[in-house]
């Protein structure tokens, strides 16, 4: 039985969003009846480019019903070039996570993101690149190399978990494999490249490492220190005791505070003082 998390159990019970968006701007549908799940999704666009609405019908299971409900959520008030920056990824972090054999289902809600901007956009919709393996599901080389690449997959049940290829008659798992096997050798001895960190990941980072690595070294004279905001690549915080009175205080502040955080956080990360 599928562990799920009480984000996706109350997105499954009470879906947000659910329904069509009358004259809506951008509309996507992937999937179908016959392979068991099936997403549209519509949205709303106003004149400054931002989504103010968003819904969904699905078919499917718990997790797909949950995805698609974080999905609406996730969308609202999003620019529609800051909406194409969201991944399934970020739809599984918004849940809390998913079963590893329920991810394809974040991925139909990226891919029917994708599709419904396509639609807003004005842009004809595209025969999929790459050859046709997996036929029962309609997924080309091309994609199961993208999945391989992105997630460091490994095996025919990983990729099903995804994308849903090699899920059905299973015809197509020898051609599968080799692909598998092909990408995974031009990747060895290439380290894994990092995926950029989502908000909630930055922020939770930089918690850690005050706490762990920073405040610990600065209470020992004295001082001490409170994270006050997070905006982008901006650290806004406040010097405390010893520290908030020292003449070195800027110093401490990007001599330490800053390149700490640039090192075990991010390189692109500013640090500033908020204002007395």
């Amino acid at each position: 039985m599928w562990e799920y998390t009480d984000k996706v159990k109350e997105h499954f019970l009470n879906p947000r969003n659910v329904g069509e968006v009358e004259n809506a701007d951008g509309v996507g549908e992937v999937g179908s009846m016959a392979c068991g799940d099936a997403l549209k999704l519509s949205f709303k666009v106003d004149d400054n480019g931002r989504i103010t609405d968003a819904k969904f019908k699905t078919f499917g299971c718990a997790s797909a019903i949950a995805s698609a409900s974080a999905l609406t959520e996730l969308l609202i008030g999003k620019t529609v070039e800051e909406a194409e920056q969201l991944t399934n990824d970020h739809i599984a972090e918004y849940l809390g996570g998913l079963p590893k054999e329920k991810m394809h289902c974040s991925v139909m809600g990226q891919e029917a993101l994708e599709k419904a901007i396509a639609c807003y956009r004005g842009t004809p919709e595209q025969k999929k690149p790459g050859n046709v393996v997996c036929e029962c599901f309609g997924v080309t080389d091309l994609q199961i190399e993208s999945a391989v690449t992105d997630h460091r997959l490994k095996s025919i049940e990983d990729i099903t978990n995804y994308i849903k290829a090699g899920g059905g008659c299973g015809k197509c798992h020898d051609t599968i494999q080799e692909i598998i096997d092909r990408v995974n050798g031009a990747m060895v001895d290439q380290p894994a490249k990092p995926k950029p960190l989502t908000n909630i990941q930055k922020i939770k980072l930089i918690e850690e490492t005050l706490e762990r690595e920073i405040k610990p070294a600065l209470m020992q004279d004295g001082g001490d220190i409170q994270l006050i905001d997070v905006d982008g690549n901006r650290v806004v915080v406040k010097l405390k005791g010893r520290c908030a009175s020292c003449a070195m205080s800027q110093i401490t502040l990007k001599d330490y505070v800053e390149s700490k955080l640039q090192e075990l956080v991010a390189k692109e990360l500013v640090v500033e003082e908020v204002d007395a």
